[in-house]
């Protein structure tokens, strides 16, 4: 495992010593909710990665409301895990009440999804503050599951992420699970051409027809990596080389030309190097519009402002 160093954001240090079990609470129901349900670890880490792109790390995604992100469309049936995070939350503020801000929570859970299912460590910065609005029409700078390597690597860009961060990142897709939704397109009418997406290995697709059957249910879940399904590894990068990527987005990093291609041999061959990119990717995306000092609040509930 790879262990990352790291800069603290201004609240860290009084938080420390007013909540120095934080860590140990998030980690314990974050136990819990993968023991019941190894798909949560995918999902707690795509919670993450949904808020940040969304005005930054501030717990927007978790706010109810007419304004809520949750279930605008680029996270409609995709964002999970709210209950999980309510829970944290609780068991943290019975600890320390109004000391751990929602966004913090969101980190921690994230690299703890991660390590618990054998990927890397890194330091969790902590010190940001929660947001006290949502922003339901800013999902747009969600990447999309159909869109072409030239639109995710704009919006990452963005969002101060490079090419690195956009592979290192998608490799979150070496667990977890998507809907036939998401991809059937690529099965049977890709790009409107009525034939299925070329860069899909023959095989592959055949697989993936019988579980999404023309005109079948859409909210049939499929593995985004079929070889090893709830372990977070490197193979997600050997399925790209393989054209056995599942979402477009996915291998769009290897079937296009860029430099996104040598990043995915590079991680293919190195899981380790994968691993130190993949938690110092985390830390650049956890750094994205980040609320601190008297900007934003602590939530003592995570689903709505103070």
């Amino acid at each position: 495992m790879s262990l990352l160093l790291y800069g603290v954001f201004g609240q860290e240090n009084s938080n420390f010593k007013t909540c120095p079990d934080r860590y140990k609470i998030v980690r314990k129901e974050v136990i819990e909710a993968v023991k019941n349900e190894m798909r949560m670890a995918a999902s707690l880490l795509q919670l993450h990665f949904l808020d940040c792109f969304v005005n930054g790390c501030d717990a927007s995604l978790l706010l109810d409301g007419n304004d809520s992100e949750k279930n605008a469309r680029p996270n409609l049936n995709s964002a999970r895990g709210f209950e999980v995070v309510d829970r944290i939350k609780s068991s943290v503020e019975s600890s320390c009440s109004g000391v751990v801000s929602c966004a913090d929570i969101l980190a921690i859970a994230a690299r703890d999804s991660v390590l618990l299912n054998g990927g890397p460590t890194w330091e969790v910065q902590l010190g940001r503050r929660d947001s006290r609005t949502a922003n339901r029409a800013g999902t747009t700078a969600i990447p999309g599951f159909r869109e072409n390597l030239d639109q995710l690597s704009q919006k990452f860009g963005d969002a101060g992420l490079d090419s690195t961060d956009l592979v290192a990142l998608s490799g979150a897709h070496t667990f977890g699970r998507a809907r036939c939704s998401t991809f059937g397109h690529r099965l049977y009418n890709f790009s409107g051409t009525g034939n299925p997406d070329p860069t899909m290995e023959a095989g592959y697709l055949e697989t993936l027809r019988q579980t999404c059957p023309q005109n079948g249910n859409g909210d049939t879940l499929n593995d985004l990596d079929q070889s090893t399904r709830d372990a977070f590894d490197n193979n997600y990068f050997t399925n790209l080389q393989n054209n056995r990527g599942l979402l477009q987005t996915d291998q769009v990093l290897f079937s296009t030309s860029g430099d996104t291609v040598a990043i995915v041999n590079r991680f293919a061959n190195s899981q380790s190097d994968f691993f130190d990119s993949f938690g110092q990717s985390m830390i650049n995306m956890g750094n994205i519009g980040v609320l601190t000092g008297t900007n934003g609040e602590i939530r003592t509930n995570c689903r709505r402002v103070n």
